[in-house]
């Protein structure tokens, strides 16, 4: 690990302003991500800012009816949360389905969204890696690839996005809330927060520098039966090769999103339309376009079944 700085941030925007002066710092929180790359030399902060002191740990009701969750809300504490568990179970149950317990206790919220991806060409820095060493190639596009993915790639990237937590907050409609250097406020929708690799796959996201998470905003209940079901090489600790959250109402309309197939949570507002006609007419709509490798292809198929035992369990509601 190469020596770094390191302060305490004392309010939200002194973070930002901070991180913007320097183009060398990052935050940290958990570190359950950060620290594993600094160890390796992927990532390489000149600058820590630590922001588990800004007093970003609380899960509020809106006055709209929904939820705010602070940055900082620790994994575990967010998913035994009453009204989570009551009100957005598909929330709960993703981050239960996410990582261990050790790790969902120092996990946050924000830190979870940010997480990057576990591409094994990511990691490997002897491997060539656009999104680590942008120009250098994909060592992927003719690799094994059998966790990668299928949907929302390009010539230059074909990662997956890791998050479980984050398919949830897809399917939900949520709003990451932030502030930037100037100390002005930002909501953007998660179904704009993360970005497709294109020709930049370094950029992940929509966040400017300096700019820093705060909260997340759900948005009121929707009700519905709700599911997430996560299909991995091992029954714990492992990322998805296929997760799917999934809505459904009692007149057989609703939503999902699903995780392991592209490079951020992946939903199709077109293929919520067809929950109604079934698990085939939803993939139809959901892979279109789709570009997956020998390695990955079964991924498409896999999502399929999945869609139908998740639609099947909430019948069963």
């Amino acid at each position: 690990m190469r020596p770094f700085s390191y302060e305490k941030a004392a309010t939200p925007a002194a973070a930002a302003s901070a991180a913007a002066k320097n183009p060398h710092a990052k935050f940290i929180a958990g570190g359950t991500n950060l620290l594993d790359l600094m160890k390796l030399e992927i990532e390489k902060p000149a600058h820590l800012i630590d922001v588990n002191g800004l007093a970003l740990d609380k899960v509020e009701a809106t006055p709209e009816g929904g939820l705010r969750i602070g940055a900082l809300v620790r994994n575990t504490d967010l998913a035994a949360h009453d009204k989570v568990r009551k009100d957005y179970p598909l929330l709960s149950r993703a981050l239960l389905a996410g990582a261990s317990g050790q790790l969902r206790n120092k996990a946050t919220t924000a830190g979870n969204l940010l997480q990057r991806t576990r591409c094994p060409y990511f990691y490997d820095t002897n491997q060539a890696c656009n999104k680590r060493a942008p120009g250098t190639g994909c060592g992927a596009l003719a690799g094994f690839s059998r966790q990668l993915a299928v949907i929302g790639t390009s010539n230059t990237c074909i990662a997956t996005h890791p998050s479980d937590m984050a398919i949830a907050m897809r399917a939900l409609d949520a709003v990451v809330d932030t502030v930037q250097p100037d100390g002005a406020q930002r909501h953007v929708a998660i179904a704009d927060f993360h970005t497709l690799p294109g020709d930049k796959p370094q950029v992940e996201n929509v966040l400017k520098p300096g700019e820093l998470i705060t909260s997340v905003t759900l948005p009121k209940p929707v009700g519905g039966a709700q599911v997430y079901h996560k299909v991995r090489d091992r029954a714990s600790y492992a990322f998805a090769l296929v997760s799917v959250g999934m809505i459904v109402q009692k007149d057989g309309t609703g939503r999902l999103a699903v995780g392991g197939v592209a490079p951020k949570p992946w939903r199709v507002e077109a293929a919520d339309a067809e929950l109604p006609r079934g698990a085939k007419a939803v993939a139809a709509k959901l892979f279109a376009g789709a570009k997956p490798t020998h390695d990955n292809e079964f991924k498409i198929a896999l999502t399929e079944r999945v869609i139908e035992a998740s639609l099947a369990d909430l019948r069963r509601a």
